[in-house]
């Protein structure tokens, strides 16, 4: 963890964009220092370059495609944020039966979708999604698994379920990600209640989770000897992922999440570890005061890499693809607000360049690379496209 890190940044900042207006607002979120080498790096707007890619559109009539998965057949289970679950093979689109009754307010409604590592043995599927189930009014974030079979969602367990329940619209999350050694990971945001989530290991929200496949506890998840915390989470401190990729290079859980009005950030998942919100943070509030004068601290991990303005992202990949020689080793992010697809050049685990494509199809909701290498990215309004890689 670094030390302290004050830097003098005059914001001239534009809203997160996460929800299509001003996001979440309805949340009142009340010479430089030498800095270490390895302290966190934004690269500035003026420095961002732009490519251009081609682009066919796969699945046509989509609203919000919050999630998308593909099968090994090569078909897509797509998330729909107002609850419907398609299945798109051999060019149509079919609803599927049985999908979980979904909490549609705000930003919550059926969110992501990821296919279990041992899905050709097991068959197991697995989402989350904001639910009503539970004590109180409102709702909050799920985790479940379920089979495909006959298009219908069968053997269904819900494997989480987030409390206390809350009418706030805000920071559901939530994507799924899987490590290679048997443990599920998903985030929950802070759902509005900053204040009180994210720093209290006693309370879900603004939490970052793991748990076996099964939805057991591993035994040796941080907190799962600390008296009343929730055994489930593996981090914490976190805002609002909504992105998370496994970064087979490095062997981590990589997440970014929405900041406030600047501050978006790209964190590596820590043990236990503790990511400052809202004590710490690069933003400020939506009418333009602070909450806090500080950026870092010795009790916080720093994130990798920061984002001012915020570009409100959303869906995540490292890219391994041969097909894309000019992405591969690196990020891809999408962009809410901006409405393009970043792409992050990365050495190692820095940053050293941003370059826009896909500029101005629209809100970029999720981006996956499929198995067979192709890049999918989902466009609220438009539907999920595939990019055409640059002809040599």
């Amino acid at each position: 963890m670094k030390r302290l890190v004050i830097l003098s940044l005059a914001l001239s900042l534009v809203a997160c964009g996460e929800n299509g207006t001003k996001a979440e607002n309805t949340e009142q979120e009340t010479d430089n220092e030498i800095v270490e080498q390895n302290a966190p790096v934004t690269i500035p707007e003026e420095e961002v370059t732009t490519a251009e890619y081609d682009y066919e559109v796969v699945v046509p009539d989509l609203q919000i495609a919050w999630g998308m998965a593909f099968l090994p057949d090569g078909s897509i289970l797509i998330t729909e944020k107002n609850g419907d679950l398609i299945h798109f093979s051999n060019g149509q689109k079919q609803q599927v039966e049985g999908a979980p009754e979904v909490y549609n307010r705000g930003q919550g409604g059926f969110l992501d979708v990821a296919i279990g590592p041992n899905y050709e043995s097991e068959g197991w599927i697995y989402f989350t999604y904001s639910s009503e189930e539970g004590e109180g009014e409102g709702g909050n974030t799920a985790l479940m698994r379920a089979k495909l079979e006959n298009n219908q969602l069968t053997n269904k367990e819900v494997l989480y379920k987030a409390t206390p329940n809350t009418t706030r619209g805000q920071h559901f999350g939530s994507r799924i990600e899987f490590d290679g050694q048997g443990h599920l990971f998903f985030s929950i945001g802070d759902r509005g209640d900053r204040d009180v989530n994210p720093q209290d290991l006693t309370r879900d929200g603004g939490k970052v989770y793991r748990l076996n496949l099964d939805g057991s506890i591993p035994q040796d998840n941080p907190f799962v000897d600390e008296p009343e915390a929730v055994d489930a989470v593996y981090s914490y401190g976190h805002r609002n992922p909504q992105g998370m990729i496994y970064n087979n290079e490095t062997g981590e859980i990589w997440v970014h999440e929405h900041g406030p009005q600047g501050g978006d950030e790209i964190n590596v998942v820590k043990k236990g570890a503790n990511y400052g919100w809202p004590l710490v943070s690069y933003g400020i509030n939506y009418d333009g005061t602070k909450f806090t004068d500080e950026t870092s601290g010795p009790d916080f991990e720093d994130p990798l890499y920061y984002w001012v303005p915020s570009i409100a992202p959303s869906g995540f990949v490292h890219v391994t693809s041969d097909k894309y020689p000019d992405l591969k080793g690196d990020l891809l992010v999408g962009s809410l607000k901006f409405q393009y697809v970043e792409h992050l050049s990365l050495d190692g685990k820095e940053i050293t360049a941003r370059e826009k494509i896909l500029e101005q199809i629209g809100r970029v909701r999720d981006i996956v690379q499929a198995p067979n290498g192709d890049i999918y990215v989902s466009v609220e309004g438009k539907g999920i496209v595939r990019i055409i890689p640059k002809q040599a």
